[in-house]
């Protein structure tokens, strides 16, 4: 058994954790009501951008852009924008978005990765994956204005060649408890990608509604070679503000679940004091009581 000395440190130092946890608990939780707010917010409108571009896909076929994906046997380079934190303390909320990449389909020679957050590019350059840019300074606070950065560093090495397909691996924010993982490719369309989007599109009119004709001012290719890029920034944007939620939803979790790991410890510790007090105090008067008995 540890000593009242040994146990009497560790509860203090037990106890100035749980306190440190408790104030980080607090912090998350008024940045969590922000990130939330703002989440909520603007996700109706990349959600409509989404489907706008998803409709224009079905009835254009896409055309012949560096945006729709051509036909190659070989092995396909593919870009990852990966979206996680500068900080730690969030649970797994880091680990499980590089999990993504690397027990995904994304071999570290034919991946290239995008970071944004300091904790996915540490992980991934271990791993030996290829990594253009940091991005890490947008988590602090992310605006449009990075993700038109990021796209448009994303969209010229694609349309060099650099890379053949473009990926986003974020977390969803679901509730303050949820937080998903999510992995969505972003471009090229495939035939199958558009075929689908026209599946969609010709669903009965009592679910879809009437479905109006599409006229393009100035050229579809121009147009798309417009919109897209907008698109691409603008499914950035969300999935940032999205990882900025679930950032402070995870992390007020895992402190809230140290601070009630740390307050079962102090309890167990207190519970460990007493009896050494009373091992101890039991051992001196078993002496007192011996030493009387010898001198009498």
């Amino acid at each position: 058994m540890a000593s009242m000395r040994d146990i009497k440190r560790r509860k203090a130092s037990i106890q100035s954790t749980s306190q440190i946890t408790k104030a980080m608990k607090l912090v998350s939780t008024v940045k969590l009501q922000k990130a939330k707010g703002r989440a909520e917010e603007t996700k109706p409108y990349f959600n409509k951008m989404y489907q706008t571009v998803s409709g224009m896909l079905a009835r254009t076929g896409g055309g012949d852009s560096p945006y729709r994906a051509a036909d190659s046997d070989g092995p396909k380079k593919k870009g990852v924008i990966l979206i996680t934190s500068n900080r730690g303390l969030a649970g797994g909320y880091n680990s499980n978005v590089v999990k993504l990449i690397t027990q995904g389909d994304f071999d570290t020679e034919n991946t290239v990765i995008f970071p944004v957050g300091r904790k996915g590019l540490e992980a991934v350059q271990r791993m030996g994956y290829t990594c253009t840019g940091d991005f890490s300074e947008v988590m602090n606070k992310p605006l449009f204005g990075d993700a038109v950065t990021i796209g448009k560093t994303v969209s010229g090495a694609l349309e060099s060649g650099e890379i053949d397909e473009v990926y986003l691996a974020y977390t969803v924010f679901k509730n303050t408890v949820t937080q998903i993982p999510t992995l969505i490719k972003m471009l090229p369309f495939s035939e199958e990608d558009i075929e689908e989007m026209k599946t969609e599109e010709t669903a009965p009119e009592e679910k879809k509604g009437a479905v109006a004709l599409m006229n393009y001012e100035p050229e579809e290719e121009e147009t798309l070679g417009y919109i897209i890029p907008l698109y691409l920034n603008s499914l950035i944007f969300g999935a940032l503000v999205e990882a900025a939620a679930s950032e402070n939803g995870a992390r007020m979790q895992a402190m809230d679940s140290a601070t009630s790991n740390a307050e079962e410890m102090i309890d167990t510790l207190g519970l460990q004091y007493n009896r050494a007090r009373q091992a101890a105090i039991t051992q001196e008067l078993t002496e007192i009581v011996a030493g009387a008995s010898a001198i009498s």
